[in-house]
């Protein structure tokens, strides 16, 4: 079983590194990405994207209502719609992703649940997880997972780098 999680300072390029090391894949795999939502250059929210569907919603947004982490809204809907289904539909998969694991998807019980069944099963992982996140189920991947740290120096070497270690046992 392998169980990789690319970690790193906001904007240094985790998502990046995430996308393009999929491109690199012939496993199958499902689960749920997430991208910042921009307006004339400023971010004004977060998408969240099912791999396997492509249906696509809102993460967070500036304006709104829902559980506030920062400036930004969290949309438990969409979250638990789109995203929590992304994942639980990913464990018939050889690969599940999540992209991200942080403060915003933390404020979803479903999801929560829907992570610890993935780390309870015998699912290989990529995930996307907050640098500094102190939530049980970030401590307990900093503990199981091989972590990455994304950095502008190595961030193009990471991705064949981990492409290379998932899909080695596959």
């Amino acid at each position: 079983m392998i169980r990789v999680a690319i970690t790193g300072s906001p904007g240094v390029g985790k998502s990046t590194v995430c996308r393009n090391v999929l491109k690199q894949l012939t496993c199958t795999y499902g689960g749920m990405t997430s991208a910042d939502i921009r307006v004339k250059g400023e971010r004004v929210g977060f998408e969240i994207r099912d791999i396997a569907t492509g249906k696509q919603g809102i993460l967070a947004n500036k304006e709104g209502s829902g559980p506030r982490v920062g400036s930004y809204h969290v949309n438990l809907d969409d979250l638990n719609n789109i995203g929590v289904a992304a994942i639980k539909n990913a464990m018939s998969s050889e690969l599940i992703v999540i992209d991200e694991i942080a403060p915003m998807e933390f404020k979803s019980p479903e999801f929560i649940r829907a992570v610890e069944e993935a780390l309870d099963s015998d699912k290989n992982m990529l995930v996307v997880l907050h640098q500094k996140s102190s939530h049980p189920i970030a401590v307990r991947m900093r503990r199981e997972f091989a972590v990455y740290t994304v950095t502008p120096e190595n961030r193009e070497s990471l991705v064949s780098e981990i492409a290379g270690k998932i899909k080695a046992p596959l």
